[in-house]
């Protein structure tokens, strides 16, 4: 049974290259949220270090997580499996610690589905358009134009389930991108009004995907 003290659960997901792993950060730094470590089955890239944005582990020790149950969600990316164990996040929560979740569309629908009782506030984030998608996957650490055409790919799939989140944030300025979400958090948290307009959203997920 969720109590006032528990802490809350905050989802950002994203097409790959929108940026959702800065604001991650952004909001743990500056709100004290804990980011929940996912485990992963892919080999780092060189800006990550092992054990803090990632548990980089092999196929045999993931298969083996999920054969004890210990995943709260799981899902294969881009070839590569990423899954969160349960029991950092629910100790987390019954100290009345906040958690917030780098995970795909996958993931969150797994989290939303186990109906825990405990605060859940969802995030898509979008990129202002394809062309700045393309340009930030391309500057990234993928040199390889075939894995950015792969990335490219997976975005007009991923962005249709942008429907399924509580709020959708369009990453055209990370200052603002970041003031929007930690806003609307507040008004959830405290039932303050929502500064949202889901239509603008509708019609840039046409332009993306048209």
């Amino acid at each position: 049974m969720s109590t006032k003290k528990d802490g809350i659960m905050v989802i950002l997901s994203s097409p790959s290259g929108a940026g959702k792993t800065t604001i991650v950060k952004l909001l743990s730094k500056n709100k004290n949220f804990y980011i929940s470590t996912s485990h992963t089955t892919r080999e780092p890239r060189s800006s990550e270090v092992a054990d803090k944005d990632y548990y980089f582990v092999n196929h045999e020790k993931f298969e083996k997580l999920i054969k004890n149950e210990e995943f709260l969600e799981y899902a294969k990316v881009f070839k590569h499996l990423y899954g969160t164990t349960r029991t950092p996040v629910i100790e987390k929560l019954e100290k009345g610690e906040n958690v917030i979740f780098d995970i795909d569309w996958q993931g969150a629908d797994q989290i939303k589905n186990k109906k825990l009782n405990y605060k859940l506030i969802t995030f898509f984030i979008l990129p202002p358009s394809r062309e700045v998608l393309f340009e930030r996957l391309s500057n990234r650490d993928m040199k390889d134009k075939l894995i950015v055409e792969e990335r490219m790919k997976e975005f007009s799939r991923d962005v249709l389930h942008w429907i399924n989140y509580d709020y959708v944030i369009v990453n055209d300025n990370l200052d603002e991108c970041y003031f929007k979400i930690n806003n609307l958090i507040e008004a959830e948290i405290n039932n303050g009004s929502k500064d949202y307009d889901k239509d603008y959203i509708r019609k840039h997920v046409n332009k993306l995907t048209s």
